[in-house]
């Protein structure tokens, strides 16, 4: 049994259920493509979670760690954080869908009571501090994203992207599983606090190293890492529009939570070990991720294998020591809000059985609407790490952090292939300013769509004002674990 106490800390995830099952409810009583209100329940769901995620901060203005549920969920700074990014990145996803749903004439309740429920598993990877609550919400996670992907079942494509996912999840997710149980039969523990003690002292034990081996395949999966990225481009180019800027954001700061909840806090004794895997999958997700997207011209499967190379800069961040996670945690956080935008871009002009998810597509976008065709240039500019933008001073942090661990051929590489990477970047910059545009039809959005579409955009100047403070805060959160 539990006491209130217990229950009080955890109210973002008892919110965000009992909202997953109130929309699930509406969804039966709301009119087809009449979802407004649906949209309006979910925003609001992540709106009150903010405020019952910060609160105990403000009142406190101080970082404290409260261990719940038989020490198997915590809440602390560091999850906090992740979860006010994850929520403020939800709320762009869910307009972004209903925007999208509606072209498509396929606006259903179930699709938000979907990623409400996605949005409780990545709550709970990010709090989860015992590996069976870890894998519990990576599967909850897990299995509403396959669901996500296969939402229109009349689309081939969707179903075909979903089966993939499924097998090559599933089997990722075996690994990570057998990963665990390798390291509790050394250990004989499935806390993350008690692990790191346990392993104290043994840290060449067999089983400890291909225990490891297992869970950072499985970690490496769910990011998207080369070499196991193969379902990434596919998922991405598959999967509708709106399902797919959802993968590419919050799951991402799930994962990123997972590898730091297990590599950095259970099994920081065999750091030895696994920064070398970590950099060597690092730069192959840098090298894979630009050398493929040179190739594309569907923008969802470039924008796939660039997420490969952003991964693999995140990763760089879990090899330059405390500060590299600092650098890696605002990476992921900056590289998120700079996707869900890149997608939302292509849910701007697609329209009902079309979708703009050709570079084509993109065509004379300014003089079609010059505002339109900034915001991509800021996202795009964004992306390829332009100064001043603010992925220019992510990758810079994650660079610094990298060469002050002596790890400066790493950084070198990472440097030469963001610089390759670069070009297809500017080919969209090219398309939307010197090309003609191959049609003179009016963009109609909401404006609701249209404010977080700016907002999203401008974040990649905005964010610029608060740069030193949402830096400092990294580094105040990471210190605490």
């Amino acid at each position: 049994m539990f006491g209130w106490s217990e229950l009080i800390p955890a109210l973002p995830e008892i919110l965000v259920l009992s909202m997953a099952c109130v929309v699930l409810m509406a969804g039966l009583f709301t009119d087809k493509n009449k979802g407004g209100f649906l949209v309006f329940l979910s925003a609001i769901t992540m709106v009150f979670a903010i405020i019952l995620t910060v609160k105990d901060h403000v009142a406190t203005a101080e970082f404290s760690q409260e261990l719940l549920f038989n020490d198997t969920f915590i809440r602390d700074g560091f999850g906090d954080m992740l979860k006010i990014v994850v929520y403020l990145l939800m709320i762009g996803v869910f307009f972004y869908a209903k925007q999208y749903l509606r072209q498509q004439n396929n606006m259903k309740g179930e699709y938000f009571a979907l990623l409400l429920f996605a949005t409780l598993g990545i709550m709970v990877m990010i709090s989860g501090y015992n590996f069976i609550a870890l894998y519990l919400g990576l599967e909850l996670l897990a299995l509403c994203s396959y669901a996500l992907v296969a939402y229109n079942r009349n689309d081939i494509h969707g179903n075909e992207a979903a089966m993939k996912y499924f097998i090559l999840g599933a089997l990722a997710s075996g690994m990570l599983l057998y990963g665990m149980s390798l390291i509790y039969g050394a250990v004989g523990t499935l806390q993350i606090n008690e692990i790191s003690q346990a392993i104290a002292g043994q840290d060449n034990d067999m089983f400890l190293i291909v225990g490891l081996i297992f869970v950072i395949v499985g970690i490496a999966f769910k990011l998207g890492a080369a070499p196991f990225h193969m379902w990434v481009p596919d998922v991405y180019e598959g999967a509708p529009t709106a399902t797919t800027l959802f993968i590419a954001s919050a799951p991402k700061i799930a994962a990123f939570a997972l590898a730091v909840r297990i590599l950095g806090q259970s099994l920081d004794v065999l750091a030895i070990h696994w920064q070398s895997m970590l950099a060597t999958l690092a730069i192959v997700s840098i090298v894979v991720g630009n050398i493929f997207a040179l190739q594309q011209t569907n923008l969802k499967r470039l924008f796939a294998y660039s997420t490969i190379s952003h991964i693999g800069f995140m990763l760089l961040g879990l090899v330059g020591g405390p500060d590299g996670v600092a650098a890696a945690m605002f990476y992921i956080i900056v590289y998120t809000i700079m996707a869900i935008g890149g997608f939302g871009m292509i849910v701007l002009l697609s329209s009902k059985g079309f979708e703009a998810d050709k570079i084509s597509d993109f065509k004379g976008l300014n003089q079609r609407n010059g505002w339109y065709a900034f915001m991509m240039l800021l996202l795009v500019g964004s992306m390829a790490g332009f100064p001043p933008l603010i992925g220019f001073f992510s990758k810079l942090y994650v660079l610094k952090a990298v060469v002050d661990q002596g790890f400066i051929y790493l950084a070198v590489i990472a440097v030469i292939f963001a610089v390759i990477g670069a070009f297809y970047y500017l080919r969209i910059i090219k398309v939307m300013y010197f090309e003609e545009s191959d049609t003179d039809q009016a963009i109609d959005i909401g404006f609701d769509v249209k404010t977080v579409l700016s907002i999203n955009a401008l974040a990649q100047l905005g964010l610029l004002v608060i740069l030193p403070a949402l830096f400092s805060y990294c580094i105040m959160v990471t210190k605490t674990l």
